[in-house]
């Protein structure tokens, strides 16, 4: 039960990290930022692994990771210098959050195994 707190607190402040890069306004961000749609999916990967460390099942951490990303995503539409609503992103998140759900089943089956 301690380490499902340890997750959730990991998973907490990984979605706060993912708000705050996210929700930055316009001119704070960098002028280049390299392979935008494989920031997302691994952004939104991490999240639903840690999702499902916390004590999520598979279904329950990926839709937590959809909804976190459309809210954030049209949550940008409110910031400056921003553009939110881009169903790319989305999309890059959403299939980030699948691959990393994938990655935290084979590494859960390895360890059960062991």
């Amino acid at each position: 039960m301690a380490s499902h707190t340890l997750w959730k607190m990991a998973a907490g402040g990984w979605a706060m990290a993912i708000a705050i890069g996210s929700l930055m306004p316009g001119d704070d961000l960098p002028s280049h930022l390299p392979w935008d749609k494989l920031q997302h999916g691994l952004g939104y990967g991490m999240l639903a692994a840690l999702l499902y460390a916390a004590g999520l099942t598979r279904l329950q951490a990926l839709m937590s990771a959809f909804v976190f990303g459309v809210a954030i995503e049209y949550g940008q539409c409110l910031v400056p210098g921003r553009m939110g609503g881009d169903w790319e992103d989305i999309l890059a998140n959403t299939l980030g959050a699948l691959a990393g759900l994938v990655l935290a089943t084979i590494i859960r089956l390895y360890r059960q195994r062991r």
